[in-house]
């Protein structure tokens, strides 16, 4: 597959459609899918056209299964560079200006749960929970929790349901989420991309101030607060790779909480 097909892109009408292209690896990120993903939301935002965004994948088992794990896996280099463009989609979903739907049709494990958290309105499949799922395994799988693993589930759910995601690393389906009124719609998987396509369509038709200003407020009211938990996550992420006694994890966590309240 060209590198350049593994993120497609295309504008129809005032709908800018962004797709996740590497089926035969579950949709996975390498440094190469995250910039090019950067790159086309950035251009989406800057055309004219463009009102909404849809970000969404190809074929039927999965949204996206987070990060590459075997591109990062003994490069140094390379998780420095997965963490600082993961961080860069995500806060870049979070505040550019345009509106973003994300169309869930299957799994999402560890990055894929991030985009959809940080979009803006989700579309998901009506599929029972071993055919979608959200999932993030990153304490479970000894990963620290950066690029908004920790933010994202606390301005989507709150502070006690992103604590059980994470410490869990539980399988959450739609019922579930359902149940707190996550999903902004559930349509059956035959007609998904028809319905979600009719919704944004319908979005589009606001006014363009209607649609921006709102998006904009929020982001500015939460702005500050929003990139110092993303920093946060950071300058954790970084102790963790040292060796601490209790004693200094203490000393630390006691920094932390002076430096961040």
């Amino acid at each position: 597959m060209n590198s350049q097909d593994i993120i497609l892109y295309e504008v129809e009408g005032h709908i800018a459609t962004i797709t996740i292209n590497r089926p035969d690896k579950a949709h996975s990120f390498n440094v190469e899918m995250l910039q090019l993903m950067h790159t086309n939301l950035l251009q989406a935002d800057k055309d004219e056209k463009v009102k909404c965004i849809i970000i969404k994948s190809t074929g039927e088992r999965f949204f996206s299964a987070g990060y590459d794990l075997k591109e990062i896996q003994g490069s140094p280099e390379n998780i420095e560079k997965i963490k600082t463009w993961g961080r860069k989609v995500t806060s870049t979903i979070l505040f550019m200006k345009k509106t973003i739907i994300t169309q869930v049709q299957g799994i999402a494990i560890g990055f894929g749960v991030l985009m959809i958290l940080a979009s803006d309105l989700r579309i998901f499949a009506d599929r029972p929970k071993e055919e979608l799922y959200i999932r993030l395994p990153e304490l479970a799988i000894s990963a620290f929790p950066q690029t908004g693993a920790t933010l994202l589930p606390l301005l989507a759910f709150g502070l006690s349901y992103a604590k059980y995601l994470l410490y869990s690393a539980d399988k959450v389906g739609i019922e579930e989420l359902k149940n707190i009124n996550f999903p902004t719609r559930i349509f059956p998987r035959e007609t998904l991309e028809a319905e979600t396509r009719s919704f944004v369509k319908q979005l589009t038709k606001y006014q363009t101030e209607f649609l921006l200003f709102p998006k904009m407020m929020l982001n500015i009211m939460n702005k500050a607060y929003i990139k110092s938990c993303f920093d946060l996550e950071d300058e954790c992420g970084k102790i963790t790779d040292e060796k601490k006694t209790m004693k200094e994890l203490d000393e630390i966590i006691e920094e932390l909480y002076k430096k961040y309240l």
